[in-house]
């Protein structure tokens, strides 16, 4: 199994970064993810605990539960299907208030189910998924600091 870890630091408050990361279907966004929906909508709210995530992205498919939600500070899911196909241990993302704004940090814990799946993990699936992870986190970054546009 490998960790796998992305940071990024968003220059919006707390809780605007936690929504728009914990609302995926924003994942959109960025030229990865190809599509994301709500299967089923978690307890006490869409995106709580038991919502059921569906993702399509460049590099796979993945079906998503959140397993513990705390607004503003983390949220926590497990991928229970997912092609190709992977174990999954963990998947968090946490939020700290920082001076330049909220630092988010992105981790989940894997291994690619193959033949040399440990090497296949570390060399290739490690990486790809650190950029794609990190080009949402920069999306979410760019959405939450444009600039409003001047209507006048």
């Amino acid at each position: 199994m490998e960790t796998l870890t992305v940071r990024r630091v968003i220059a919006a408050p707390i809780a605007d970064v936690f929504d728009w990361c914990a609302t995926t279907t924003h994942y959109t966004r960025s030229p990865y993810v190809l599509r994301a929906r709500l299967a089923r909508p978690g307890a006490g709210a869409p995106y709580g605990v038991g919502a059921i995530r569906l993702h399509t992205w460049l590099i796979g498919w993945f079906r998503e539960r959140v397993t513990a939600y705390h607004p503003p500070y983390e949220f926590d899911y497990t991928v229970e299907r997912c092609f190709p196909p992977a174990r999954h241990e963990l998947g968090r993302m946490t939020f700290t208030e920082v001076p330049e704004g909220t630092l988010v940090v992105w981790t989940t814990t894997f291994q690619v189910r193959a033949p040399f799946g440990a090497a296949l993990t570390r060399v290739l699936a490690k990486p790809l998924i650190a950029h794609v992870f990190g080009r949402i986190l920069d999306t979410a970054g760019a959405a939450l600091t444009a600039e409003p546009v001047d209507r006048s």
